[in-house]
């Protein structure tokens, strides 16, 4: 048998591909047919949706036994920006200065490529009870509506089920491995108007000021603190990103005044609780004034996969690599894991974090490697462990409310 590629390798294959959402560039059938030459069951799914774009998805499985542990990843990138403003072509995966260079090196084909390594590393060593299954989508950068959420659905339906699951986000801070998610805040966006009455600033007694109440609506909404937080989570948080009152005039009292908010919520609440705790604050602050609230829908729900034997396991591998023992954190935005988390456990550990979606986004060469050892070590501990499937009921993750 051929040696496995590196993560290196993989990692420079996968950069080269413009994967920009919602486009491919080749990336899923490249990290398909890697996997299918070394025995995965690999399979492209489209799914598509109305008012969004059609997106390919990656399910590919080795072995059919349980436990059934999955790598979860996304090849889709971010937008490079300014071209000029990169040391290097951004799909060109460069290595330089000890680093490898491109758009997707830490979010996160870095991460699939390591986890890919890692995986054909250890089915190279011999044979091992259990399967190692890789759940990839192209839409995770985007609207995530025909991505990950519905290539579970058509792998669940399918009959394959999941005991664990390692998703390859960048969730390293300053060093690899120092931090793992076990969890994640929702999101939910609002949209306020306040409305008044138009008219001249000479004639203020025929018109209604939309701007004077918003001084208490804007208090209301941030003050008290949604919650304090718990052991788990930190307090939720609603920052006001835009008010607009749509006025070039200065003798003109505008008609109405446009907010919107976005919150990162912890689970403590659901986004229906908190959509209603909202519009309380908002009809008790507003003065009388005539308010329309709307919130966009939201599949990002707050969830916690409770520390045990798995999140243990993990961390141990990175010890084991590493030497450091990582933190525990539920803190940062979004990923895929919201929706992997009502299949299995799931759990997240990637490269460090600082150059994700900016301008010459890269990768340290050792630490890309010391990832897939990382991950090669949690395959070994992992199926040397005949008990951790057993434990999943104990680990199941505890949702929003």
């Amino acid at each position: 048998m051929p040696k496995p590629p590196t993560a290196l390798e993989i990692a420079r294959t996968l950069i080269r591909c413009p994967s920009v959402t919602p486009a491919d560039g080749g990336a899923l059938s490249t990290l398909r047919d890697l996997l299918a030459r070394s025995g995965f069951a690999a399979e492209l799914v489209v799914f598509a949706a109305p008012g969004t774009p059609d997106v390919g998805n990656l399910y590919a499985r080795f072995g059919s036994l349980s436990p059934n542990l999955a790598f979860a990843g996304h090849t889709d990138v971010v937008p490079p920006g300014d071209l000029a403003r990169w040391r290097v072509d951004p799909f060109s995966g460069e290595t330089a200065d000890g680093q490898l260079w491109g758009r997707g090196a830490c979010d996160m084909k870095g991460g699939l490529a390591a986890a890919a390594a890692a995986a054909l590393r250890f089915i190279a060593k011999g044979p091992f009870s259990g399967s190692i299954s890789f759940l990839v989508t192209g839409d995770e950068e985007g609207p995530a509506v025909n991505g990950t959420v519905k290539l579970l659905e058509w792998a669940l339906a399918k009959g394959e089920r999941f005991d664990h699951c390692l998703l390859g986000e960048p969730t390293s801070v300053s060093a690899l491995g120092d931090t793992i998610k076990h969890g994640r805040r929702g999101s939910l966006i609002g949209r306020l108007k306040i409305h008044g009455r138009q008219g001249h600033v000479a004639y203020p007694h025929i018109a209604q000021n939309p701007i004077r109440p918003l001084a208490q609506v804007l208090t209301a909404l941030i003050s008290p603190p949604l919650d304090e937080g718990n052991a788990d989570f930190e307090p939720s948080n609603l920052e006001v990103t835009s008010v607009d009152v749509g006025n070039p005039a200065a003798n003109v009292i505008p008609a109405e005044v446009r907010l919107v908010f976005n919150v990162r919520f912890n689970n403590l609440w659901t986004p229906e609780s908190l959509k209603a705790e909202i519009a309380r604050r908002v009809a008790a602050a507003g003065g009388g004034a005539r308010t329309t609230l709307t919130f966009e829908p939201t599949n990002a729900v707050a969830f916690l996969t409770r520390p045990g034997p798995f999140t243990d396991l993990v961390a141990a591998a990175v010890e084991d690599v590493t030497g450091r023992r990582p933190s525990l954190s539920t803190g940062g935005g979004t990923s895929d894991a919201r929706f992997i988390t009502n299949a299995c456990p799931v759990v997240e550990l990637g490269l460090v974090n600082a150059t994700i979606h900016a301008v010459d986004e890269r990768v340290g060469l050792d630490d890309l490697e010391a990832l897939s050892l990382i991950y090669e070590r949690a395959l070994e501990r992992y199926f040397a462990d005949p008990t951790l499937a057993k434990g999943r009921s104990e680990e199941r993750p505890s949702l929003t409310g």
